[in-house]
C-alpha cells in the first residue's frame, strides 16, 4: 500500500476538523518505508503527549491534511526521520520533553535540553530528577584540508534572540553551518497544561512575539474546534485585520534590515518609519502596538476603537505611496542587487523535502498559503506571489509583494466589517482540535486536547521548524560575510521553536 493508504486505512480518533488516524508501531514502520516512495505526502508537524507521538501530513496532490499518531511502547517508536528529514528536529524535541525515543532516527542528540533542567523529560509522567552536570554540546564532525571553525553566539552583538551558529569554513567559503537553539526554552507547553483556554491563550500569544496575532488566531481556532464553538463574524474580520497589520509591519522591518545588512541604510530608515507609524495606528485601534492578547478563544478581547479606521487607512496609504519608489531604489543600486541576487539559494530538492511555508517556500516555487488552502474565514480572494529564484533577492521581493497584497486585503476588510458581538462564551467541553493561521513567516499550526474545559495536552508549531534547517543549507558555498543577509532573509524565530 501507499503511505496515504496506510494512513487512511488506520482506525481514527475524534479530532476536529480532521479525524486523527492511529497506527500501531508495526503499521507506523510500514508507513515510514512507504513514505520514501510518496514525496507528495509532506510532513508539516510532529509532537507528542504522554502516550503517543502525533504528526500532521499534507497530501500536496490534493488529498488534504491527515493527522496521524503512533502508540509509544517501552518509550520507543519507529523514527520518521529516515524518510522525512524534517522530522529529525521534532524527534529530538520529543525525546527531550516527553522522553519518547525515535528508534532508528537520524540524530539522537539533545535539542532543547542543554543539561541544565531540574528534570529529564519534564512533560512525561515519569519525569526524573536531573542529577548530572551538563555536557559540552556535540557538533557534527568535520574533515578536510584547510578547514576551520567559527563559533558565533549564543550571545550576539545586536539585540536579538540567543542562538549558536557553528560555521565550518575553508577560507571565507562556508562548508557547513550547524545551528544550536533551545536557549530561550520557557516550558510553555507544560505551563499551558491544566489551564483554561482563555488563560492559556496568553502563553500562545508569547510563543513568538513578532507573530503574536497569528499564533493567537491558530490557538483560538484550535480551541474553538475542540469545543465546537464559533467566533462571531465581526471578531473573525477583526482577527484578519490584526493579522494583516502584523504581516505588513514585519515585512517592512525585514526588508529594511536585509538592505541594512548590505550596508544600505536608506531602506531601513524609510521602512522603519512606516513600520513605526503602522504600529502606532495599531496601538490606537486595538490598545497594543503588537496587538498582543487582543485575539482570544471565542473571538477578540475588544472591538476596534471608534474613529481609528481612518488612522489605519492613512498609514496604509503612506506605505503604498512610497513603496514603489523604495523598490526602484533597491533595483537601481547595482552594489545592493549584487549582494542579493544568487546569494543563499535553497535547492529545490530541499524545498520538496522540508515543505517550508511563507516567503521561504514561495521564493522557491512552493505556493502554499493557509489562507487559500485549507482556507479560513474571512479570506476568499488572497493573491499569493511566487518566484523560483530561491535566493535572498527572491525572499525580499516576496515580502514586498505581500505588503501590497495585505494593504489591498485590509482595505476590503475595513470596508466590510460586519456588525455584531466580538466574542462568545466557551463551554467546559472535552475534545480535540487543530487550528491554523497564516503568519508573516508562513503556516502556523496549533493542536490541543480539552478535558472538561481544561487543556490536557497542547502543541504549537511555528513555521521556523521547517525553515531553520534550510538556512543551514542555504549558506553552503557562500562567504561568511553573506551570512547576515541569508539569516535576515529567513528571519526564523528562535523562541518559536524553543517552546
Amino acid at each position: 500500500m501507499t503511505a496515504s493508504d496506510i494512513l487512511r486505512n488506520a482506525p481514527t480518533a475524534p479530532c476536529t476538523p480532521w479525524p486523527r488516524h492511529v497506527l500501531t508501531p508495526a503499521a507506523w514502520a510500514e508507513l515510514v518505508a512507504a513514505l520514501r516512495s510518496e514525496p507528495s505526502l509532506e510532513l508539516l508537524a510532529m509532537w507528542a503527549d504522554t502516550q503517543q507521538v502525533h504528526t500532521l501530513f499534507h497530501d500536496s496532490t490534493g488529498g488534504g491534511f491527515i493527522p496521524a499518531s503512533v502508540q509509544v511502547e517501552g518509550a520507543l517508536y519507529p523514527a520518521l526521520s529516515p524518510a522525512r528529514p524534517a522530522a529529525a528536529w521534532f524527534e529530538r524535541m520529543i525525546a527531550d520533553l516527553w522522553g519518547h525515543q525515535a528508534e532508528g532516527g537520524t540524530d539522537s542528540r539533545p535539542w532543547l535540553d542543554h543539561g541544565k533542567w531540574d528534570q529529564h523529560a519534564p512533560l512525561s509522567p515519569q519525569a526524573t530528577p536531573s542529577l548530572t552536570a551538563p555536557e559540552l554540546p556535540e557538533f557534527l564532525p568535520f574533515e578536510g584540508e584547510d578547514l576551520h571553525q567559527i563559533p558565533v553566539g549564543p550571545v550576539h552583538a545586536g539585540i536579538i534572540e540567543p542562538g549558536h551558529f557553528r560555521f565550518t569554513a575553508q577560507g571565507e567559503t562556508v562548508a557547513r553551518l550547524e545551528i544550536r537553539l533551545g536557549y530561550v526554552h520557557k516550558g510553555t507547553l507544560g505551563l499551558m497544561r491544566g489551564k483554561s483556554p482563555r488563560i492559556a491563550a496568553r502563553f500562545a500569544a508569547r510563543l513568538s512575539g513578532d507573530s503574536t496575532v497569528a499564533h493567537s488566531i491558530a490557538f483560538a481556532r484550535a480551541t474553538e474546534a475542540a469545543s465546537a464553538a464559533e467566533a462571531p463574524p465581526r471578531a473573525v474580520h477583526l482577527r484578519a485585520v490584526m493579522a494583516e497589520l502584523e504581516r505588513i509591519a514585519n515585512h517592512l522591518g525585514d526588508c529594511g534590515a536585509i538592505a541594512n545588512d548590505a550596508a544600505f541604510p536608506l531602506l531601513l530608515a524609510r521602512m522603519t518609519f512606516h513600520r513605526e507609524r503602522l504600529l502606532q495606528a495599531a496601538g490606537a485601534a486595538f490598545g497594543h502596538r503588537l496587538m498582543m492578547d487582543c485575539v482570544i478563544p471565542g473571538g477578540v478581547a475588544g472591538d476596534i476603537a471608534a474613529g481609528t479606521i481612518p488612522i489605519l487607512l492613512q498609514a496604509l496609504a503612506a506605505i503604498e505611496a512610497e513603496l514603489p519608489e523604495l523598490l526602484r531604489v533597491y533595483d537601481d543600486v547595482s552594489s545592493l542587487v549584487d549582494r542579493m541576487v544568487g546569494t543563499g539559494i535553497v535547492r529545490r530538492d530541499l524545498v520538496d523535502a522540508f515543505a517550508p511555508g511563507g516567503f521561504v517556500g514561495r521564493a522557491a516555487g512552493r505556493s502554499f498559503d493557509l489562507r487559500q488552502m485549507p482556507g479560513y474565514a474571512p479570506y476568499h480572494n488572497v493573491v499569493v506571489p511566487v518566484l523560483t529564484t530561491a535566493d535572498v533577492d527572491g525572499r525580499f521581493r516576496i515580502r514586498a509583494s505581500e505588503i501590497s497584497e495585505s494593504i489591498r486585503l485590509l482595505r476590503e476588510l475595513l470596508d466590510s466589517l460586519p456588525e455584531g458581538p466580538v466574542s462568545v462564551s466557551l463551554t467546559l467541553a472535552s475534545g480535540e482540535g487543530i487550528g491554523w493561521a497564516e503568519g508573516f513567516r508562513g503556516d502556523i499550526w496549533h493542536w490541543l486536547r480539552l478535558e472538561a474545559g481544561q487543556i490536557s495536552a497542547v502543541f504549537m508549531r511555528d513555521p521556523s521548524w521547517l525553515q531553520w534547517p534550510l538556512l543551514q543549507a542555504a549558506i553552503y558555498g557562500n562567504i561568511v560575510a553573506d551570512f547576515p543577509l541569508c539569516n535576515k532573509s529567513f528571519n526564523c524565530s528562535y523562541s518559536g521553536v524553543d517552546l
